[in-house]
């Protein structure tokens, strides 16, 4: 490749990059709470639905810690989707215990719909009240301030979504540590151009919206066929900069249970990364972007150093390997910044290698995901 062209891209990657470490992924690391008059509270009903297939042990768990939040009005409504194993029988035993859970068991899918928006959809159908706030069974509250953070700016202000983070829980071994940084990595996008008033996505794990708002716009129309988006598709479609609030708060944060082992997280990323295909237009851009100078920045400024070393150019390798350094320093910079300013704890471990090896999971396991048909939930 013409020398003229290849530092030509590699700059063109190193320019995009910079502007998303420092202008975009910088609202979030930088980001201030912003001071609040003390006002009287809108202490307004809440339902919290989890849709739940054979969940049993999860739940077992999730349910008596939604029953600590520390917030006065809300229920809880579990949709127990054709489990096979002892849900409905624990829903039964803990409805007893807590007046305020219920339940809806769904005993066959119609055709043309999804299991898990058709249950979803008929949970938030028979909720008491009008703000719902979702999560799913394999994960737990962060807080006993967790409802009242999350469903705030929809009681308060008048949101339409309220956009939270789940994190997963920390494990040993190299999967969990790639499972930390790609969360960041996705919490960052999303978050991030939230702020900045452009909101593309939302996690199911942590996401707030009104039935009324769900029921008007005639719940997942036109997305009824595809095997997840009921979260970020569902937002993509109605998000907007004026109608939409991110909660980036610790305490509004929910924990979830990673996979533990590369064929369930295959499974699960593969049904995450199909959906971006159906984003807008402008929103695919804003993950492509950064994606196309990350890929960029890694390829040429490899290229460079093999060329520069095999012509003995010592001070042109050293040029390149000195940018190099200095967009990883930033990129750690940024990213520990930020990790601290989501969840309050530390950036996750082996950052630097986990951004080299996100060129293949975007480029390779993206390109596969994009074309696949075997996309399920459960």
């Amino acid at each position: 490749m013409d020398l003229f062209l290849l530092w030509t891209l590699f700059s063109l990657g190193i320019i995009i990059q910079a502007v998303y470490l420092l202008v975009i992924f910088g609202r979030v690391a930088f980001f201030n709470t912003p001071s609040t008059k003390q006002e009287i509270e809108n202490e307004e009903p809440v339902t919290i639905v989890i849709a739940a297939k054979n969940e049993f042990k999860n739940l077992k768990t999730l349910i008596p810690k939604l029953f600590e939040q520390d917030y006065p009005k809300f229920d809880v409504m579990i949709i127990n989707d054709q489990s096979t194993d002892r849900t409905k029988r624990l829903l039964e035993e803990m409805m007893a215990i807590y007046p305020k859970l219920r339940s809806v068991t769904i005993k066959y899918t119609p055709d043309h719909v999804t299991p898990k928006k058709y249950a979803l959809t008929l949970g938030i159908k028979v909720a008491k009240n009008d703000v719902i706030l979702l999560t799913d069974a394999d994960c737990v509250p962060c807080s006993d301030q967790w409802i009242r953070k999350m469903t705030a700016p929809v009681r308060e202000k008048g949101k339409r979504f309220a956009i939270g983070y789940s994190a997963y829980e920390q494990k040993p071994g190299f999967l969990n540590r790639w499972i930390q940084f790609e969360t960041l990595m996705t919490a960052l996008y999303y978050l991030s151009f939230g702020l900045w008033k452009a909101p593309f996505m939302g996690v199911g794990r942590n996401l707030c919206y009104r039935k009324s708002f769900f029921m008007e716009v005639k719940a997942f129309k036109g997305i009824w066929h595809l095997d997840g988006g009921d979260d970020d598709l569902f937002v993509n479609q109605y998000a907007t900069g004026n109608n939409t609030s991110i909660v980036l708060d610790p305490e509004a944060n929910t924990l979830s249970k990673p996979k533990e082992n590369w064929g369930d997280y295959k499974i699960q990323k593969k049904r995450h990364l199909h959906i971006g295909k159906y984003y807008r237009s402008e929103d695919k851009r804003k993950i492509g972007f950064y994606a196309l100078s990350h890929a960029l920045f890694w390829l040429g400024g490899i290229a460079l150093l093999i060329y520069f070393g095999l012509q003995s150019n010592w001070e042109h390798f050293l040029i390149v390997f000195g940018i190099i350094l200095g967009r990883s320093f930033l990129m750690y910079v940024i990213f520990s910044t930020a990790s601290k300013k989501i969840n309050g704890s530390k950036v996750p471990s082996n950052i630097l290698i986990n951004d080299f090896l996100y060129l293949g999971y975007f480029w390779i396991l993206g390109s596969i995901s994009h074309q696949s048909k075997d996309i399920q939930w459960k």
